[in-house]
């Protein structure tokens, strides 16, 4: 899967896009004019991604799909004869030479789905995708059970010198989770099945659901989208974002029970999957196969919930300096010095980014330039029906794709684009340095190389003005980027954690009952003097991640790790970037905890989360002086 994050947009930027949008009014009409996005057919070509390295046609990726799924039947010639390291590894060949075809059918169909989730072909594609990995886990399924059986006979080679040794030693330590390969292969029919809470969730979210038209501040009625939500959170007009606010969860609101159900199915699909694994919780299965010690988990949340006082005095200090009698959420995006303008088109974007990474070298900012520009790695503007937010899709042999739905003048898009970059450039260095075995790095490290461009970004820009206005709206925009990614993420990942829990404990999940336990979560991390509105408790029903079981957890943590290193490398010199890229370059060759002290960091230590806290509560006594 793609690593994926949400960002937020400016209501100014709809009408900066260099994309010809479409207007539902003329212009002598006294009504408002509806502006809506274009067609995907009406995209530009170098706005868009280059999937020809994948697969040059659709027709050429359905040739391909039926080759994959004829060539499944030579795991046969294996099962039953995996008594010997030799036919072992040979299984171990055929899975990677397998996995290369079904990367890059997976990938492909997920690239062409995300450019209109509405495409009737699009969705056959991405269907037929799921399917496949059903039919590998399925063909597969015999494989652990009977290494681990040939465990009792046969000394197995786990030296890690051997290209399948580190392989082998972590299959040998899912002993005590992998089940007889007959349950194994029933768990494996049942992948596809176990994805229809999310794909649903997916097409109800970026497809069927409607929110209607908002009225922005210069008299345009804008049509009120997942993308465009967040436009409108940065709106200056206080109007308009409560409108905007309002109108956009009741959407949510008025389809709550659906959703509920559809969040309820999916923690249930966790919580079974854990039992039948022999898991003592979901949580404790999630952490297993990444190799992430509870206590780094457990590190997160009970250091942020220790610093949640420093947040409450920034929700104070933005209620005061905004000149507001109550701080409600829709208040907590739009810059305090709302004013302050920017404006980074494409090719500017990028030449900032690059100039802000240099000290991590030439090859690295020469790769990276290269991509998101002439090489099309990046699909850059939102369209009609074009899934939301933005993702990273590395791969082992064709480019490191992005998807964005880019705003020129909302710095936050710029942001997300450092952050994108980080991943694809992660996956670049991971891909040429590992065998396809170990080049996948797990998401808890994707995280860091994205956020640590974040704050590479932030670091450069601060550098390069003098101006105090322009000062405080970058270290303003600073701590909302840790208040979004550390806070927020850990808030979600307190909500997962008691949802889960509830449903181990035979708990009922109703929208009645993931309501009021996200409620106590937003009461705790905005505090007493914060006005929430009784909307806001349907949050947890529109976001994504949830559907990826304690994911975003690792959002918080990368972002610690990011800040710690941003501040190594920054201060350093050729050692601190030579080990960073060092980091990049392991994929997973190691253990996540062992690959971030090769980049300089302890994550079994709560010394970096601290450390971020103390950044936070810095950059926050900064900006009272400053504004």
């Amino acid at each position: 899967m793609p690593t994926r994050r949400s960002f937020l947009k400016n209501s100014a930027a709809l009408a900066a896009l260099p994309l010809a949008l479409r207007s539902t009014a003329n212009a002598e009409d006294d009504q408002p004019q509806t502006v809506t996005l274009p067609a995907r057919s009406e995209v530009a070509n170098d706005d868009t991604w280059d999937l020809t390295p994948l697969f040059t046609s659709d027709d050429e990726w359905k040739i391909q799909l039926d080759a994959t799924k004829k060539r499944l039947e030579e795991f046969k010639q294996f099962e039953g004869k995996l008594f010997s390291n030799t036919s072992i590894f040979d299984c171990f060949k055929l899975e990677d030479s397998i996995g290369l075809e079904v990367e890059r059918l997976g990938i492909y169909a997920y690239l062409r789905f995300s450019e209109d989730v509405a495409n009737p072909d699009a969705q056959n594609m991405q269907q037929l995708a799921d399917a496949l990995q059903g039919q590998v886990r399925e063909a597969t399924s015999f494989i652990r059970p009977e290494i681990l059986k040939a465990l009792d006979t046969t000394v197995l080679i786990t030296d890690e010198r051997h290209p399948y040794g580190l392989k082998m030693k972590r299959i040998m330590r899912q002993k005590p989770h992998v089940l007889t390969k007959e349950n194994e292969k029933i768990l494996a029919m049942l992948t596809e099945v176990s994805q229809t809470a999310s794909k649903a969730f997916g097409l109800l979210n970026d497809a069927d659901l409607k929110f209607g038209s908002v009225i922005d501040e210069t008299g345009k009625s804008v049509e009120l989208t997942t993308g465009s939500f967040a436009v409108f959170m940065n709106s200056p007009d206080r109007k308009v974002r409560e409108t905007a606010f309002k109108q956009f969860y009741a959407g949510y609101q008025s389809h709550e029970n659906t959703l509920a159900s559809l969040l309820g199915s999916s923690i249930h699909k966790d919580v079974f999957n854990a039992k039948v694994r022999n898991f003592p919780s979901a949580l404790e299965s999630a952490l297993f196969y990444p190799e992430i010690p509870r206590a780094v988990y457990d590190n997160l949340i009970t250091t942020v919930n220790k610093a949640l006082p420093v947040l409450h005095r920034y929700y104070e200090l933005r209620r005061r300096k905004m000149g507001l009698d109550e701080i409600r959420m829709y208040d907590t995006y739009v810059p305090i010095l709302s004013d302050i303008k920017t404006d980074y088109p494409w090719e500017k974007g990028v030449g900032v980014i690059a100039e802000a990474l240099r000290p991590l070298g030439k090859e690295y900012v020469d790769v990276m330039t290269a991509g998101l520009m002439g090489e099309r790695w990046c699909d850059r503007y939102e369209n009609r029906g074009k899934r939301s937010g933005a993702f990273s899709y590395s791969n082992f042999s064709a480019k490191h794709y992005i998807l964005m739905n880019y705003k020129p003048t909302v710095i936050n898009s710029l942001f997300t684009l450092a952050h994108e970059a980080g991943h694809s450039m992660h996956g670049f260095y991971s891909s040429r340095s590992q065998p396809f075995t170990y080049y996948k790095y797990v998401t808890f490290l994707a995280e860091v190389a994205s956020t640590f461009n974040e704050d590479m970004l932030s670091r450069y820009l601060l550098s390069q003005t003098t101006d105090k206005n322009m000062k405080a709206f970058l270290i303003n925009r600073q701590i909302d980027a840790i208040r979004n990614t550390l806070f927020r993420q850990t808030m979600f990942a307190e909500f997962e954690q008691r949802t889960h829990e509830a449903a181990e404990a035979g708990e009922s999940l109703t929208a009645k009952s993931l309501r009021e336990t996200y409620r106590k979560l937003l009461e705790a991390y905005f505090g007493p003097k914060f006005t929430l509105d009784d909307e806001l408790s349907a949050e947890c029903f529109r976001i994504p991640h949830f559907y990826r079981a304690f994911y975003v957890y690792q959002y918080a943590t990368g972002i610690s790790a990011a800040l710690t290193l941003g501040e190594r490398v920054s201060s350093g010199g050729e050692k601190e970037r030579d080990d960073y890229i060092k980091f990049l370059s392991g994929g997973s060759s190691a253990t996540p905890i062992e690959l971030l002290r090769i980049a300089g960091v302890d994550m079994e230590s709560p010394l970096a989360i601290e450390s971020a806290m103390k950044r936070f509560e810095g950059l926050v006594n900064e900006l009272e002086t400053l504004v």
